[in-house]
């Protein structure tokens, strides 16, 4: 029987780390980068052969890695155990925080699409639904964010004092919240609509606008403030 090759078989230009070097981090394939990240396989698999084999599972899909847990890896591939589950986990939440940090760059919020490339990056690949609030100035720039809720694959809980509360205890004289859907689909749903009504209605009466209330789901975005749909200050 022929004995397969291991990485340190393999010639040096084909070895990840070393193609790295040579030739940056860009030249490397998915599999070769995730491949760097596990270090090693199983008997059966070169570290990139079950690199290959994992995104082939989650649909050659970065997002829907970043979408698993720790207990799917250890127990899907041979050769993934906490540790290197752990690793992978964290490399994809580093990229998720400087995708982040790129978006909170741009401070002044212009249109629904800044505050999209702001939340995006945090809303978009997670198998929960979370709320957040954006706080502005008068000169719409941000000067701070929140995650208000967490709660399961439906629903969030939201309590309209303590988005005002923190609002006000910052000295915000607008706000804009943003939640996600995990189910995919953008639409508002009635409770969407209500909480976004009795929002407006609240800040109103604290001198404090509500300019725009955005759902996220698989990288797009509803805005209820580019649909019409934020009753008028």
């Amino acid at each position: 029987m022929e004995k397969r090759l291991s990485i340190k078989d393999w010639k040096e230009e084909d070895r990840p780390r070393e193609k790295l070097i040579d030739k940056g981090s860009r030249a490397l394939s998915d599999a070769e980068l995730l491949a760097i990240l596990i270090g090693s396989g199983n008997k059966e698999e070169s570290a990139v052969e079950l690199s290959r084999r994992i995104l082939h599972q989650l649909n050659n899909s970065l997002d829907d890695l970043g979408k698993v847990d720790i207990p799917f890896l250890t127990k899907s591939f041979k050769g993934i155990g906490e540790a290197k589950a752990i690793t992978i986990l964290a490399a994809l939440e580093l990229g998720r925080r400087r995708k982040l940090s790129e978006a909170t760059e741009r401070t002044k919020i212009s249109e629904s699409q800044d505050v999209f490339h702001v939340f995006e990056p945090l809303l978009s690949d997670i198998p929960h639904e979370e709320f957040w609030v954006l706080l502005l100035n008068r000169a719409n720039k941000i000067i701070g964010q929140t995650r208000l809720s967490q709660g399961g694959t439906g629903q969030t809980v939201v309590e309209i004092p303590q988005i005002l509360k923190f609002a006000i205890d910052k000295l915000a004289t607008g706000i804009i919240v943003c939640h996600n859907h995990p189910s995919g689909n953008t639409e508002p749903s009635t409770q969407d609509m209500q909480i976004t009504t009795k929002l407006a209605e609240a800040c109103k009466i604290m001198s404090i606008s509500l300019l725009d209330h955005l759902i996220i789901a698989h990288h797009q975005y509803y805005s209820f403030a580019d649909n019409g749909r934020i009753p008028s200050r």
